[in-house]
């Protein structure tokens, strides 16, 4: 992989945004507006980032060094001049300089993390895949917009977004390079969730 930088848009939530998984937003302020507007205009995206201080809406102090980066796919106008916009995660990216615009935008150099290798579910584990396939159908108009796979990185990373895990915990499975680890970290969380 070409480890060259890129400048993209941050967008500091209280939110953990996975590679392929869904990210809806409702978008109000003018300068995430502008934000969305050049995205779509350039056909490129933004990275979503956990916020570590500071509100969403006002200003961002600290935001974790590695997101993913979030491609608009569908939009809609809303009620009250709100914008709903659907995106889906793509590449993970690691923050190496973040700047904050005038207009209060943060904007960042990153790095592309590689991509979790594509491996098999271990048969030990297949009954993961399961559960992923029967919680998918509740959340339907969320994942309408997320490709359906069934290797190891696509079902941690579901899993992962899917469970009722801690911000903390879900940056920690993020950050985690080998998806057959991720699983390995999310089967007694399902395994407890389950049993609850």
């Amino acid at each position: 992989m070409n480890a060259e930088v890129r400048e993209l848009p941050l967008f500091p939530l209280r939110a953990v945004l996975f590679p392929g998984g869904p990210l809806p937003l409702r978008i109000f302020e003018p300068r995430y507006l502008d934000m969305v507007s050049q995205c779509l205009r350039a056909q490129t995206g933004f990275a979503v980032v956990l916020l570590g201080e500071g509100e969403e809406a006002e200003a961002a102090t600290s935001f974790a060094a590695t997101g993913t980066e979030a491609r608009i796919v569908d939009f809609d106008r809303l009620e009250g001049s709100l914008l709903g916009i659907s995106c889906i995660g793509r590449e993970r990216v690691r923050v190496v300089e973040a700047w904050r615009e005038p207009d209060g935008l943060n904007r960042g150099r990153v790095l592309d993390i590689a991509a979790d290798p594509v491996v098999p579910v271990p048969p030990d584990q297949a009954w993961l895949a399961d559960v992923v396939l029967q919680a998918l159908p509740e959340a339907d108009e969320t994942y309408r917009h997320v490709e359906r796979r069934g290797d190891a990185a696509w079902v941690g990373n579901r899993l992962a977004e899917l469970l009722p895990l801690s911000l903390t915990d879900r940056q920690a499975l993020l950050e985690l390079a080998d998806p057959l680890e991720r699983l390995a970290v999310l089967e007694p969380e399902v395994t407890r969730s389950r049993a609850e």
